[in-house]
């Protein structure tokens, strides 16, 4: 139906090797299906899928309202559109690490993150969990795999509430727990994501989210400092809400969208994305569809 070529198998394996090459992979938020095509076209190594911007699409806050079916559900229909491997945001696990991982894995994904809060949780704002039921949460995670491709994310948001020092001793207790990659939260600025580093003994995740507590860094900046995937969660769907947000406000002052015509994605464009030319077939009547006449 997308014309996909990669199951999920491959995907998790090609992910696997591309870490062992040591060049840090970018892995953009995708809110939607449509936006983890443009993702794929342009070129990026790989889909990321957030909890709190699936929440926000919901018209929530990301306070851990939303749901392990809720979330899979669409973390399913934005990662099989590609053959990019999509990474997911499975917040504190929700109540079942088990369960979280099996579904997860199930539908395709190429590996979740689950993290120290507790479960009313706000952005790494309030307390962590103890590390001894974070751990018990990895090991949980990682008997759950069916598929050893398919990685654990242990994320570590203590550096915001007991400072760095508490948190390389968790980094360090989640490695041993067996997490394949760990994903240190809110790192201020190059030497606190070095301090991980040189504590680490298993791939780094770098979060270089806007307006978050981190110094916004380069992927090559990244890179130098040893972490092998970055990802943008929240770009996306910021880029896109402000557009709208700014041509519905120009269409209620000006009665009109002509103003802003130039600033929308254009129906010739938006064909090509969902690869309309491609659903042609002999016994429908658009068997002869082209984008060409379509602006």
């Amino acid at each position: 139906m997308h014309f996909t070529k990669k199951n999920s198998s491959e995907k998790r394996i090609e992910l696997k090797n591309k870490l062992k090459k040591q060049k840090i992979l970018k892995f953009p938020g995708a809110y939607n299906p449509l936006t983890a095509k443009l993702i794929a076209e342009i070129g990026f190594e790989g889909i990321y899928i957030s909890g709190g911007v699936m929440a926000n699409d919901l018209g929530v806050p990301d306070i851990g309202l939303t749901t392990l079916k809720e979330v899979s559900y669409r973390a399913n229909q934005i990662s099989r559109v590609t053959d990019l491997p999509a990474i997911v945001d499975a917040d504190t696990g929700f109540g079942d690490c088990k369960k979280t991982i099996e579904t997860f894995e199930n539908l395709g994904l190429s590996g979740c993150h689950i993290e120290d809060q507790i479960d009313q949780k706000r952005c790494g704002h309030l307390d962590n969990i103890p590390s001894a039921i974070m751990v018990n949460k990895i090991k949980t995670a990682v008997k759950a795999k069916k598929d050893k491709n398919f990685l654990v994310i242990a994320r570590t948001d203590a550096n915001s509430v007991e400072g760095l020092k508490k948190t390389i001793d968790r980094v360090k207790a989640y490695e041993d727990a067996g997490a394949d990659i760990i994903f240190p939260e809110a790192m201020k600025n190059e030497k606190e994501f070095e301090q991980i580093r040189k504590n680490s003994k298993v791939n780094l995740l770098a979060n270089m989210t806007e307006f978050g507590k981190s110094k916004l860094l380069s992927a090559n900046e990244l890179e130098n400092l040893g972490y092998n995937i970055v990802i943008y969660p929240v770009t996306t769907q910021r880029l896109a809400m402000k557009s709208v947000e700014d041509g519905l406000r120009a269409i209620m002052n000006d009665g009109h969208q002509n103003n802003v015509i130039d600033k929308m994605q254009t129906r010739k464009r938006l064909y090509e994305l969902v690869e309309y030319e491609k659903y042609n077939t002999p016994d429908k009547k658009i068997t002869d569809f082209k984008t060409d006449g379509h602006e």
